[in-house]
């Protein structure tokens, strides 16, 4: 497998990931948003925000791991650390907006 291949095959495998964790996590976000937000024409900014952030952040993580040109290293290797680095990024991601999300929140006083 060429460079590029392995290349496009770690950024593919990880954006396929990050679209995964995004369908699970929408309709949920989408639900407390609208609560959180008030009205579903701002819960539905915050949540396209939210789906894009989720998406390109490990993206642009898995940019950053570049294969090497060694023909006899293994390409699978090579595709598990940039899907590595791409989930580093999903994580980074998804802890980031639960943090925000959750200053948000209102507690209530306990008894």
């Amino acid at each position: 497998m060429t460079t590029s291949w392995t290349f496009a095959s770690g950024l593919s495998a990880t954006v396929a990931i990050s679209a995964l964790v995004v369908a699970y996590l929408r309709p949920p976000l989408r639900l407390l948003l609208t609560e959180l937000c008030g009205h579903k024409d701002r819960a539905a900014f915050w949540t396209a925000f939210s789906v894009v952030a989720v998406t390109l952040v490990p993206a642009i993580f898995a940019l950053g791991c570049w294969p090497q040109a060694d023909p006899s290293a293994p390409s699978l290797l090579a595709i598990a650390e940039q899907v590595r680095w791409g989930m580093l990024g999903l994580a980074v991601s998804v802890i980031a907006l639960g943090w925000i999300l959750g200053r948000f929140i209102p507690r209530s006083p306990k008894p």
